[in-house]
């Protein structure tokens, strides 16, 4: 069984408080969640909405956004779980029309962060940038891999039962 990679929310500092109108919880899983700015235009790119578009990975707990996100290890529960709360999100926000039709979506979404996680190492850091084009948005990623002091405190991935 080969292991799989995605990543948490981190913050070095309270700035993501300040900047995004919903912030994620340090710890929660993150994808990308460029979707969310599928029909935006330049118009909708102002103030905290801007910040959240031309940064922001989106928490898979509270749905609301950070600057940094950390890789580690997730266990193929927790991929069910949060493909599961994607997808109602997707219902309840995006308007898909039941639980069913939006899984495969939540699904892809979720692999497409993992794809991106794979073959880096834990604690290499994520950052997005995301750009609106003629044919969409442009998202691009900058990976920094992890320093010799670690982040232990904050990618930390198991259970107190352990």
């Amino acid at each position: 069984m080969t292991d799989r990679y995605l990543a948490r929310a981190i913050h070095f500092d309270e700035s993501d408080m300040n900047i995004f109108h919903t912030p994620a919880r340090t710890g929660e899983w993150c994808i990308s969640g460029g979707f969310e700015f599928s029909n935006w235009s330049e118009g909708d790119l102002t103030g905290k909405a801007k910040q959240a578009f031309t940064n922001g990975w989106l928490g898979l707990e509270t749905f609301g956004r950070v600057s940094v996100a950390a890789i580690t290890k997730i266990e193929d529960h927790e991929v069910e779980a949060l493909t599961a709360a994607l997808a109602a999100h997707f219902v309840s926000h995006y308007g898909a029309p039941d639980i069913a039709a939006a899984s495969g979506v939540a699904a892809d979404e979720i692999a497409q962060m993992s794809e991106l996680c794979a073959g880096q190492d834990p604690n290499t850091l994520l950052m997005v940038t995301r750009a609106l084009t003629d044919a969409g948005v442009k998202e691009s990623y900058r990976i920094i891999e992890p320093q010799s002091a670690g982040l232990d405190q904050f990618a930390i991935h198991g259970s107190l039962d352990e």
